[in-house]
């Protein structure tokens, strides 16, 4: 394998790894009835609407077909990506929510 076909694995490594990391957050907003768009644009107000977002919507499952996913999970993913910007607006639907529920 020389340099270039591993250049290529990382980067197809990389980038399904990112593509699960949107499945996790599009499903994670499903299941708690907000619209991955909505945070999204709020995380980053100046870029257009997100193509590989969009793909991925197409993934999520219903709400009740879904398994529970942590909210740790989600901000621990979020972070390894370095979107601290999304994370930041689901740290804030988060304690909105456990407001709520108080």
């Amino acid at each position: 394998m020389d340099r270039t076909d591993i250049e290529k694995q990382v980067i197809d490594q990389y980038q399904q790894d990112e593509n699960m990391m949107i499945l996790v957050f599009a499903q994670w907003c499903i299941n708690h009835d907000l619209n991955p768009h909505t945070l999204y644009k709020r995380a980053y107000p100046d870029q257009p609407i997100n193509g590989e977002l969009e793909k991925t919507l197409e993934l999520t499952v219903p709400k009740k077909e879904s398994g529970d996913i942590a909210d740790d999970t989600i901000l621990g993913v979020l972070s390894t990506f370095g979107n601290s910007d999304l994370a930041m607006v689901v740290t804030e639907e988060i304690e909105t929510r456990d407001q709520q529920k108080r």
